[in-house]
């Protein structure tokens, strides 16, 4: 006979599963509706011309959103991958050419063993179920962070072949920050500056030697789940980031989501320390 407890929690993952196939309808909607950027851009107010070149997601509240349905915080994580993909497809249909998200940072490994466990086998699964997808946009795939002992040899595998299948696309650039600390990047980099023996340390002689130095600076940043931080994210390339914070779980994020937080970043002004008008004397 099956229990009481088990019925409840089959419902659970069944509710669960209907959001991922009412995801995946509004989705197609929205392809019907709004099939290039020209017709985006009309429906959400956007300028095409000032497109942030790169975009940096933390994709936070995978464990809340599980909880308020009475699910696993692994469950969370499962509802959050359509939310990625879709998201990239979004930025790239509008001309973001660097679009980062934090997957798991070097302080994650503080979570239970059991969630770390499944992340691990979590981001191996979603490289095979998404890759060839990605790869079909004319994506090419990243992994930025450290890849030590604590990684296990079949995700660095899987990241490897993710990253060679895609390595010729020119479309856009998809880095999963895995593994990943901001500090740890800038710590990394000056060891390779105390390695290489050099004696007049820069910015330059920095930012050379940071995992890729061809990213180019974060112009938006967009945290999801209502919290007010950068969590050790992409220190050194936030420098003069746009930050947009926004009240919603990342399995709930949509591209309507990342047009919202595009259109608050074209609303602001870019002064890079200097003035909107440089004749303007400062007092």
């Amino acid at each position: 006979m099956v229990s009481h407890v088990a019925l409840r929690r089959a419902d659970k993952r069944e509710r669960a599963a209907q959001h991922a196939v009412g995801r995946a309808e509004r989705r197609a909607k929205d392809r019907e509706l709004f099939p290039n950027a020209i017709s985006i851009s009309e429906a959400y107010g956007l300028d095409l011309g000032r497109i942030p070149n790169h975009v940096g997601v933390v994709m936070d509240g995978n464990g809340r959103w599980a909880k308020q349905r009475g699910l696993q915080r692994t469950d969370g994580h499962s509802a959050g991958e359509e939310a990625i993909v879709d998201s990239l497809e979004a930025a790239v249909e509008v001309g973001v050419n660097w679009y980062t998200v934090y997957a798991f940072s070097t302080e994650n490994w503080k979570r239970p063993p059991t969630e770390v466990a499944f992340l691990m086998r979590f981001n191996e699964e979603v490289l095979l179920r998404q890759r060839d997808r990605i790869n079909a946009m004319g994506v090419r795939i990243r992994f930025a962070g450290r890849r030590d002992w604590r990684v296990p040899r079949r995700l660095l595998k899987r990241i490897e072949e993710s990253e060679e299948l895609t390595r010729h696309n020119k479309r856009a650039n998809f880095t999963v920050a895995f593994n990943y600390g901001g500090r740890t990047e800038i710590v990394d980099a000056v060891q390779k500056l105390v390695d290489d023996g050099v004696k007049k340390v820069d910015e330059r002689s920095i930012h050379s030697r940071l995992y890729y130095p061809e990213m180019p600076d974060v112009d938006l940043f967009v945290r999801t789940s209502g919290e007010y931080r950068i969590s050790n994210f992409l220190l050194w390339e936030l420098a003069y980031s746009e930050l947009v914070f926004l009240d919603v779980l990342w399995p709930d994020f949509t591209p309507a989501h990342l047009y919202q937080a595009i259109k608050e970043y074209q609303a602001r002004d870019r002064r890079y320390g200097g003035l909107e008008d440089p004749a303007i004397e400062t007092a």
